[in-house]
């Protein structure tokens, strides 16, 4: 009988140590270098989008665009974003998480180099329209991933580090962008190298990742550890749940809302910044400090969400109450959008913003790792996707609405709005992720 464990992405999976390998050095704590990987994939990801929102004063003085004009730019990213999230998602189960960001990486780092080409308004919708069909993928991807390799103890770190990435990635792109914006005199080289990067990291992710139940360079003891402790192992399996059946569970609705209700709130950052601090008088270049402190705090949360929960687990807690307590902790940091509404003095707009910021991503990182804790590994990309995709509409909504009101009235309406996010946000988390009855049925797990 044919023993050889299954390719990735194949049903079932056999657990099954693999077959010897000669003259392949055993690596230590090797979930680690695979979240170092993930975490790379990420801030490549912000680094091809933010390279766009970084250039967006230059290009609207180039070609003479209104906030609502970038406004349908964004909204073109966001609606493929939306809808390849769910469908990303999907495939990453169907092919496996090596294969599927593979593809999403490949796709979206061509895409981001062809931006170049880019000559107005509509050339510009259609490329940033399939950047984000490509890039709709990674977060999906990467939270199954980290279900594949990572215990419940370790998830929250190991999702805070490779969330982290955004952070890191919205951070880089401004000084790294407008440094090659001056160098070259143009934008368009801006796309073009940054583009190149997701190739390298393409390389190395090829060469790198497998599943721990047949990955060469795995010690037998760390096999046994992710094994012996992953999510569901006491389970009983069944076949790939159908996408209904997901859809009719509470705790679906749990990680969905979350997510839709909280990532409007880190875009309004992440596309609006450069545009909000030139509205209040400020120079891009004279900015750029200040620019990366909103991002590097984003930094800072994700751990602090992470690092908080894992050692509430640690303590003995639940990992369900160890979750959502988060919320309670970091939710009110979100509140400081009121107050910057008022802030005149740059250090202390960029103050408020950081820890608004902080108290987002310390939060983002407990709904993105919320797949990983409710749900059995071959459904895992399809609910964060879903979630996703619901997001994605959303943030489209938002995004036309700060455009619209920003050209009439300005951020202020914005600001405040924004701050009724993390209420909302909690709510939905304590109302919706709690052990049911179908908890412990093959798909749900306990938490």
């Amino acid at each position: 009988m044919d023993q050889r464990p299954k390719a990735d992405g194949d049903l079932p999976v056999s657990p099954s140590p693999p077959l010897p390998v000669p003259n392949l050095r055993r690596v230590a704590h090797l979930r680690w270098w695979i979240g170092a990987l993930l975490f790379a994939s990420t801030v490549i990801n912000y680094i091809d989008r933010q390279t766009l929102n970084v250039l967006a004063p230059y290009l609207k003085a180039e070609y003479h665009w209104t906030n609502s004009d970038f406004a349908l730019i964004v909204i073109s990213f966001r609606l493929s974003y939306a809808v390849v999230q769910f469908l990303g998602g999907r495939l990453v189960d169907l092919l496996g998480t090596r294969r599927g960001l593979s593809l999403t990486v490949a796709w979206y780092s061509t895409m981001a180099m062809l931006t170049s080409l880019s000559r107005g308004l509509l050339s510009f919708c259609g490329f940033r329209f399939l950047l984000g069909a490509g890039e709709a993928a990674n977060w999906p991807g990467a939270t199954k991933a980290v279900s594949e390799w990572f215990p419940a103890q370790e998830r929250g770190i190991a999702v805070a580090l490779f969330d982290s990435g955004s952070a890191i990635g919205g951070a880089v792109a401004p000084a790294l962008v407008v440094w090659l914006y001056h160098v070259f005199g143009t934008w368009r080289p801006a796309f073009l190298i940054t583009g190149t990067l997701g190739f390298l990291w393409l390389l190395a992710w090829i060469l790198t990742y497998h599943k721990p139940e047949n990955h060469p360079r795995i010690t037998d003891a760390e096999r046994a550890m992710i094994l012996g402790t992953r999510s569901g192992a006491g389970e009983a399996p069944r076949a790939r749940t159908p996408v209904l059946t997901l859809v009719g569970y509470r705790q679906t609705w749990g990680c969905v809302l979350a997510k839709a209700i909280l990532d409007p709130y880190w875009y309004l950052v992440a596309d609006w910044f450069a545009l909000f601090l030139v509205s209040r008088g400020f120079k891009l270049e004279d900015t750029l400090i200040g620019f990366w402190i909103p991002f590097v705090c984003a930094d800072l949360g994700n751990f602090v969400g992470g690092g908080l929960s894992s050692y509430f687990i640690h303590r003995g807690w639940t990992v369900g109450a160890a979750r959502r307590v988060i919320f309670l902790i970091c939710g009110p940091f979100m509140l400081l959008m009121i107050p910057a509404v008022y802030t005149t003095r740059l250090w202390l707009l960029i103050a408020e913003f950081g820890l608004a910021t902080l108290g987002y991503a310390a939060c983002a990182t407990v709904f993105l790792t919320l797949p990983s804790d409710l749900f059995e590994s071959g459904s895992v990309a399809t609910v964060s996707g879903l979630a996703g995709m619901v997001t994605g509409f959303v943030t489209i909504a938002a995004t036309y609405a700060i455009g619209a009101v920003t050209d009439r009235y300005s951020f202020a309406p914005i600001l405040m709005g924004a701050s009724a996010a993390p209420i909302l946000a909690a709510i939905a988390v304590f109302a919706l992720v709690q052990n049911t009855k179908h908890t412990g049925n093959g798909v749900l797990l306990r938490i």
